[in-house]
């Protein structure tokens, strides 16, 4: 792939969004919660706006296909563990949804090094998690900034995003046995 092809507007608004995370953290951790949720919003409307843009123009690349779930890894955890700290979601998630990530790469990382790399597709069971991981860091924010007393609708989304964390990793390492084991009908899914 050549340079020119790679710095792409998606690419750049996708660096963007990457640069707004430590920003993200540096203002939930010193509890400027209404400007951390403007800044979220910005991540979300700048996902959106880069794959558009790739898929509409043909602009898509394979730096782009690796920076952009990485820029949204990156936001989610950063804001999972502010608000870890902070008390604002319970540390038993904010541990699960860190491991959850740090397995899925060792997992990845381990095939390359054993020379099975596996390709990651995932699962629906991983983009419901996906969203519900968006949905609580949305709603916590919207909540902590704005003190709309969403305390409810919060217990429920962790208690859903924490069963599908769970159930996402399950479907993943099961997949990923199976690509290690030598089953050539799968591919591990994250």
């Amino acid at each position: 792939m050549s340079l020119d092809r790679a710095l792409n507007i998606p690419n750049f608004i996708t660096l963007g969004r990457v640069i707004l995370v430590p920003l993200v953290f540096w203002l939930l951790i010193t509890g400027q919660k209404e400007a951390a949720f403007f800044a979220f919003i910005i991540a979300g409307i700048s996902d959106a706006i880069d794959g558009w843009l790739a898929k509409s123009f043909g602009w898509t690349t394979e730096l782009g296909a690796y920076l952009d779930p990485l820029a949204d890894k990156l936001l989610i955890v950063s804001i999972f563990l502010a608000l870890g700290v902070g008390g604002e979601l319970p540390l038993w998630l904010v541990i699960a949804v860190v491991s959850r990530d740090i397995l899925i790469v060792m997992a990845v990382v381990l095939s390359w090094v054993l020379g099975h790399p596996v390709r990651i597709k995932p699962l629906i069971v991983s983009k419901a998690n996906t969203v519900a991981q968006i949905v609580l860091a949305g709603v916590v924010l919207a909540d902590e900034g704005f003190g709309l007393g969403l305390g409810v609708l919060r217990f429920v989304l962790v208690w859903v995003t924490g069963l599908l964390t769970f159930a996402s990793l399950a479907a993943y390492l099961h997949s990923w046995l199976l690509h290690m084991s030598g089953d050539q009908s799968t591919d591990a899914q994250g």
